[in-house]
C-alpha cells in the first residue's frame, strides 16, 4: 500500500508515526546526524530488518540528500556478507529499478581494488586496520575464517565508493537491525570506535534508526555499544 493511501486509511496512526520519525527523532537535540550519514545508516538498517517497502520510499530521499548511486550500491553489495544473498537480492533489484527510473546508467563503474590472487592478503590488511594486528593470524583458524578475510573483507571492504569508517557504520546497522548477532555487534561497535566512530556517534546512529527497527533491537544495540566502550 502506498504511503499516501495510509494517510487516507489510517490518518491517526500516520500523524503520530510521521511526527515521531520525521520530526522528533531527526531533530532530537544531541542526536542529530548529517543527512547523508543518517540516510546511509537508515538504508543499511532497513536492509537488516528486511524493510523493503520503506527502503523503496527512503532511497529517493537518500539520493536527494547527497548519497551517490555508487555509495548506495556499495552498501547493498556489502550487505550480502551480513544478510546473505537470499535477503539482500530483493534490495539490489529495488535499487536498480529506482536508479534506472532516475536516469542512472547501469552498470556503474567498477569499484573493485583486489583480484582473486590478492583478495586474501588485502582482506587481512583491512581486518588488521579495523580490529588490530592480532587479526593477521585469524584467517588460519579454519575455512570460514579464511572466507571471512578473503570474501567479506577482501572482496568488499577493499572496494572504492565507501571508506572503512562508512563500511563499519553500515555493518553495525546490518547487525543491529537483524538482531540475534550481539557478539558480532559488540565486536563491530569496537571496530567502529577503533576507526573514530565513537560511542556518542554510534548512539546517534541507533537513535536515528530506532523508528525503523524498533525499541528492543535499538536497546540491545546500545547495550553492545556500552560493552564495547568498556
Amino acid at each position: 500500500m502506498e504511503k499516501m493511501d495510509l494517510y487516507r486509511t489510517d490518518p491517526g496512526f500516520m500523524e503520530r508515526m510521521g511526527y515521531f520519525m520525521e520530526e522528533e527523532v531527526v531533530k532530537e537535540p544531541g542526536q542529530e546526524l548529517p543527512k547523508d550519514t543518517r540516510y546511509l545508516a537508515v538504508l543499511a538498517a532497513l536492509m537488516g530488518c528486511q524493510g523493503l517497502e520503506v527502503y523503496k520510499d527512503e532511497l529517493p530521499k537518500a539520493l536527494d540528500a547527497g548519497l551517490t548511486p555508487v555509495m548506495v550500491k556499495e552498501m547493498v553489495y556489502q550487505a550480502v556478507d551480513y544478510l546473505g544473498i537470499g535477503r539482500a537480492l530483493p534490495f539490489l533489484s529495488a535499487t536498480n529499478e529506482i536508479l534506472t527510473a532516475r536516469g542512472v546508467d547501469l552498470p556503474l563503474a567498477e569499484q573493485a581494488t583486489t583480484t582473486l590472487a590478492d583478495r586474501l592478503e588485502k582482506g587481512i590488511d583491512a581486518q588488521a586496520e579495523i580490529f588490530g594486528e592480532q587479526m593477521r593470524e585469524a584467517w588460519k583458524a579454519g575455512h570460514i575464517n579464511r572466507w571471512l578475510a578473503a570474501n567479506c573483507f577482501g572482496d568488499y571492504y577493499t572496494r572504492n565508493g565507501l571508506d572503512l569508517k562508512q563500511r563499519e557504520l553500515i555493518t553495525f546497522c546490518f547487525l543491529a537491525a537483524q538482531g540475534g548477532c550481539e557478539p558480532q555487534l559488540t565486536a563491530h561497535a569496537k571496530g567502529n570506535m577503533n576507526l573514530g566512530n565513537d560511542k556518542d556517534f554510534l548512539i546517534r546512529v541507533v537513535s536515528q534508526c530506532l523508528p525503523y527497527i524498533g525499541y528492543p533491537r535499538s536497546l540491545n544495540a546500545i547495550g553492545c555499544v556500552d560493552k564495547a566502550a568498556e
